[in-house]
């Protein structure tokens, strides 16, 4: 019994200790973001050539980074203060913040399914989901 306990106390110290900096953990997921949207970016725009393999490659990133996400973990109460572009509007409007995320999730789950194959069924997956970055930094980021 003594063991069990131990082993929960040991399991919530090594969760506790891995997001202890919610600031720091969300700036990194929005890094990780970031680095995939500079590479769909440029193919959506035609300023970069096509190619299905890289833009599924960078679908599949950003969409497990989205999946990943976990909104009460990444912006608890408490952490929209210090270092970060986290607007006010996180905290006073969770339920329009969670949906914006899970658009952004369903949006990008529906893009890699669909696998797209050339440069136009590319645009037409990517659009909502640039739409989706863009409609939630202009709400919810500083």
């Amino acid at each position: 019994m003594k063991s069990l306990i131990f082993l929960g106390a040991a399991a919530l110290l090594i969760t506790s200790a891995a997001s202890a900096d919610p600031i720091a953990d969300r700036k990194s997921l929005m890094k990780e973001r970031g680095a995939q949207m500079r590479v769909l970016g440029p193919i959506a725009q035609g300023k970069a050539p096509f190619d299905a393999a890289a833009v599924l490659d960078a679908l599949e990133k950003l969409n497990a980074n989205a999946q990943a996400t976990d909104i009460e973990a990444l912006w608890p109460a408490g952490s929209e203060t210090g270092d970060t572009k986290s607007g006010p509007a996180i905290w006073s409007d969770r339920e329009g913040f969670a949906a914006a995320e899970t658009k952004l999730e369903d949006d990008l789950a529906a893009a890699v399914a669909a696998k797209p194959a050339d440069l136009a069924a590319f645009q037409a997956v990517f659009g909502p989901v640039a739409a989706d970055c863009g409609a939630c930094h202009e709400k919810y980021r500083l």
